[in-house]
């Protein structure tokens, strides 16, 4: 796995143009806190937060709130948005939308057009009313792919809805959605095979195994480095890998 997985960090240095960029400045003399916001394909069991850690440096706390199978929704209802503002981060990564479609139940699923934004636009309200910057996430996307090798994103309606909300409030936007299918595409089904962690003996095309979370963090950090260049001090070039 290891020697895959740095097979595709040296795939996608040339995808992202990594290779090719600057070095790293010099991490910042202030110590920041980022706090992670959404649901399991957030999280560092099966998300691109563990991976997102390994970008960091050594002046960067983070702190990853997301929780399985939790919507924009539900995520607030059962206060968990309040215990993440409580921690008075300087920087909020949010992203919702697997767990808002319809079939997930009332608890969980929300309108694109109507609740689902109302939700989005409370988390960067209340984020900017403590003082900190939010950042939104589009939805990773899954893995599901046709004869021909072409995806079949079926989040877009919540992507699009985020990406309209980040245009009005002026919220920067990492569009997570687009690059993962990018690459997905560009590697072809079989390598994005070993992607997926395998759940009851079938694979899972929504979650992320280990090294797949380093390589999907990758897309993030690429895309922060461009929409939020003052976190670029606090970024590494490449990921501090498991010995």
């Amino acid at each position: 796995m290891r020697k895959f997985l740095l097979s595709i960090l040296g795939l996608m240095a040339l995808f992202i143009g990594v290779a090719s960029a600057a070095p790293t400045a010099p991490a910042a003399d202030k110590k920041i806190l980022i706090v992670l916001v959404g649901d399991s394909t957030v999280n560092d069991e099966g998300g691109w937060g563990y991976g997102f850690k390994k970008y960091l440096t050594g002046n960067v706390a983070c702190t990853n709130t997301a929780a399985n199978g939790r919507s924009s929704k539900s995520f607030i209802t059962e206060g968990r948005w309040d215990k993440a503002l409580a921690l008075k981060g300087d920087y909020y990564f949010i992203q919702f939308g697997h767990n808002d479609e319809p079939g997930k139940g009332p608890d969980r699923e929300t309108d694109p057009k109507t609740t689902y934004t109302q939700n989005l636009a409370r988390y960067v309200d209340e984020t900017r009313a403590i003082g900190a910057q939010p950042i939104l996430v589009t939805s990773l996307t899954r893995r599901n792919f046709d004869a021909s090798g072409k995806l079949h994103p079926n989040l877009m309606p919540y992507v699009d809805a985020m990406k309209k909300l980040a245009a009005e409030k002026h919220v920067p936007l990492i569009d997570l959605h687009a690059s993962s299918v990018e690459l997905c595409e560009q590697l072809g089904p079989d390598k994005v095979a070993a992607f997926n962690p395998v759940k009851d003996g079938k694979p899972d095309t929504t979650h992320l195994a280990a090294g797949a979370r380093i390589v999907f963090a990758g897309l993030v950090v690429a895309d922060v480095r461009k929409t939020v260049p003052e976190l670029s001090p606090y970024l590494l070039a490449k990921p501090k890998l498991d010995q």
